[in-house]
């Protein structure tokens, strides 16, 4: 039985966690790089919980700057079960207006800057994306916000753009005609390694705009965006805070097989394995490779 540790990845305008108590603030050495900012550790109940925020106190990072990879791994090695991602998007849907909460159920990635995996040459290993999300997680983060009063559509497909732009008209077009109902800049690869590293994940998309396609609203721009997300800011935080005081104690085994990912996944031969990949992967890997 495994100890439930939330792991919460505040998106732009969820810069801090306020309710936490035993509040620290820790700083996680990762093989990977430095994370986007120090990690903030509390309770809220009797939960554990471990706070990040994604592009830095202040916004220092761009979506192409941030080191998934070392955010990732620190909330590994702090025994992160479960992340919650909050993640501020543009919507294709008419019927997900500004200010609506959508729980993704899956991806596109169209991002071409970032690295992706935590492995690679040495060790090479293959997860399934097909079920990126967990549904356990997603139906407690709905319940969450049925309790507080927040309506959270479920079910939709985010597509993740490398940006800082916004879409082109022809790219808005594009995505909607698709059938994407959703675009942000930072769900990817963020979803990818957490699967890897066999945390159980789950997007709840924070709608701030129509991106531009919508002929009845003006072209996306920050000073709209971040009016929204005030409002947004405020629901996510009392969502957090109820998911936590009803969260399970022990992690249960995910539908999608998140928390065993990586059983099968490992290509690479022990004996031709890099040492210097595979000590990297210490926290990421460990379970799997410790046995092999």
């Amino acid at each position: 039985m495994t100890k439930s540790i939330l792991g919460i990845i505040g998106g732009s305008g969820v810069y801090d966690l306020p309710g936490l108590t035993d509040l620290r603030e820790v700083s996680v050495a990762s093989p990977w790089g430095e994370t986007s900012d120090v990690l903030r550790t509390g309770k809220i109940g009797q939960t554990d919980i471990v706070f990040l925020p994604r592009h830095g106190r202040g916004h220092r990072l761009s979506p192409s700057d941030i080191n998934y990879r070392a955010n990732i791994d620190a909330m590994k090695r702090l025994g992160v079960t479960d992340i919650v991602s909050l993640s501020a998007c543009g919507s294709f849907r008419a019927e997900l207006p500004p200010g609506s909460f959508l729980l993704v159920d899956q991806y596109v990635d169209r991002t071409h800057r970032r690295e992706s995996s935590f492995f690679g040459a040495g060790c090479v290993a293959h997860v399934s994306m097909a079920h990126p999300v967990g549904p356990n997680l997603v139906e407690r983060i709905a319940t969450a916000g049925e309790a507080e009063g927040i309506a959270i559509v479920k079910g939709g497909t985010y597509i993740c753009m490398e940006g800082p732009q916004f879409s082109s008209y022809a790219e808005s077009m594009t995505y909607k005609n698709l059938g994407y109902s959703v675009i942000g800049m930072t769900a990817m690869p963020e979803a990818k390694l957490a699967r890897e590293a066999e945390i159980t994940y789950a997007t709840l998309a924070m709608v701030t705009d129509f991106d531009c396609w919508h002929p009845d609203h003006d072209v996306v721009d920050v000073q709209s965006v971040i009016a929204v997300m005030h409002s947004n800011t405020e629901k996510a935080r009392r969502l957090v805070a109820r998911l936590a005081l009803n969260f399970p104690a022990t992690r249960d085994l995910c539908p999608a097989g998140s928390h065993k990912a990586l059983d099968f996944a490992i290509m690479t031969a022990p004996a031709a394995r890099d040492p210097a990949l595979i000590a990297k992967l210490d926290a990421i890997a460990g379970r799997v490779l410790g046995s092999a």
